[in-house]
């Protein structure tokens, strides 16, 4: 690949070899469960790690080891696992750096899932996540101890809309030993590639944006390869380091978890997804400019009581987001209020072009209203810790015309 080619031609050439594909310009999609080999020598070489050989769908798949070449490269990182979906990966990239009496710091802006894997599912295991405001870097200090293993966060708080400094909290992380980890799905690889302002791993659903039309569910985790995981924190690193070098951390994420829980993504989806991948530059173009006209638009309506939206001049973490995200934009996603649950709920029936659904980052405008769905069982103080109040509605912007999205808006609030 050129090393001089921008990221809007990479991400159409990245990972593609028609030259081994008879010629196709795009990947095949290798539907089988097993890989037969030639001999038991070539089977005992790729059992033991001497070859890199395909064995059995679960462990990989060639189709999918495009895909991981392909996001790694984006990234920047040197190797990646594609999962069954956004929440496998974070399920496995944190489960390969935890035993029964650990601890990690994360943010407290969180999709609801992590959130619940976080506070609920994991404390059964006898794993405590120590939750602070990502934007407080003293809180992120002080939540570290000598059980902590790493820390967590999201590129761009889902629905908070906050933008945590990710290179201050690398360093934090790294001066205690301890490797970062980013939620990069709302910002993409186009918006914001966190490896290069210090975090360690970086976490995607490629559900959302990566795929972008709503007709793949994955995940994946991408290693940078330079955490020192020979660091005392992590003495059962030990065989994998041994193994794998720089790329210990992803090698346990595989052996340990993935192919065990078995998380692996279909060779369909992976496909579809590198479609997908094909228009993400061009798509992200759109979503970026039509969210900040968007909110423009939502500020001056009377009926919208407030916007949550990093590219507003008044977001506390405006200056935070014009570092991170580099002038392209601030993402799609925008968090606003009506005057209570009732009104969101008129106003998302008087919809004619938005999407009522439990999904973000399509092509398509998408709303929820997240207090009355995916946070309904939370207890009351749980939801609002997480800011989730029944006067928030989630509008995840498409690349649709922005004067039809304004326009839809309008109509739902004059019907009101």
């Amino acid at each position: 690949m050129a090393k001089n080619w921008r990221f809007r031609t990479r991400v159409i050439h990245e990972g593609i070899h028609p030259e081994s594909w008879q010629g196709a310009t795009l990947p095949p999609i290798f539907q089988t469960a097993s890989h037969r080999h030639g001999s038991a020598e070539s089977l005992q070489a790729a059992f033991g790690g001497q070859s890199t050989d395909h064995i059995y769908m679960r462990l990989t798949n060639p189709t999918n080891r495009i895909l991981e070449e392909k996001l790694a490269a984006l990234e920047g990182g040197q190797g990646a696992v594609v999962t069954s979906s956004g929440m496998a990966a974070v399920a496995n990239a944190c489960l390969a750096l935890l035993r029964s009496g650990d601890e990690f710091v994360t943010g407290n802006s969180l999709f609801m899932s992590t959130y619940v894997l976080f506070a609920n599912v994991f404390k059964k295991y006898g794993i405590t996540a120590r939750f602070v405001e990502p934007t407080d870097l003293e809180a992120i200090k002080g939540a570290i101890n000598e059980k902590t293993r790493f820390v967590f966060i999201e590129t761009i708080g889902n629905p908070k809309m906050d933008v945590p400094d990710i290179a201050a909290i690398a360093q934090i992380a790294h001066e205690n030993g301890l490797p970062l980890l980013v939620d990069n799905t709302l910002a993409t690889p186009y918006l914001c590639r966190p490896l290069e302002l210090g975090a360690d791993v970086v976490i995607h659903s490629t559900t959302k944006y990566l795929s972008g039309h709503g007709c793949a569910t994955g995940g994946v985790i991408i290693d940078g390869g330079r955490f020192d995981w020979t660091n005392p924190r992590f003495e059962d690193f030990k065989p994998f380091v041994e193994r794998k070098g720089p790329l210990a951390y992803l090698d346990k994420v595989w052996r340990e978890h993935h192919i065990n829980f078995g998380t692996t993504q279909a060779p369909l989806h992976s496909y579809l997804t590198m479609l997908g991948l094909d228009t993400l530059a061009v798509r992200m173009e759109r979503h970026l400019a039509n969210a900040q006209e968007v909110a423009r638009f939502l500020v001056e309506q009377p009926e919208i009581k407030w916007v949550r939206f990093p590219g507003l001049p008044d977001h506390p973490d405006r200056e935070v987001a014009d570092r991170q995200f580099q002038d392209k934009g601030y993402g799609a996603m925008i968090a606003f209020g009506l005057k209570d649950q009732e009104t969101c709920f008129r106003f998302i029936r008087n919809l004619r072009l938005i999407y009522n659904l439990a999904n973000l980052g399509d092509c398509k405008t998408l709303i929820i209203h997240p207090y009355s769905s995916q946070y309904l069982s939370f207890p009351e103080e749980t939801r609002q810790y997480l800011s989730i109040t029944p006067d928030l509605l989630r509008l995840s912007v498409g690349i649709e015309a922005v004067e039809d999205i304004c326009a839809d808006i309008r109509e739902a609030l004059d019907r009101l």
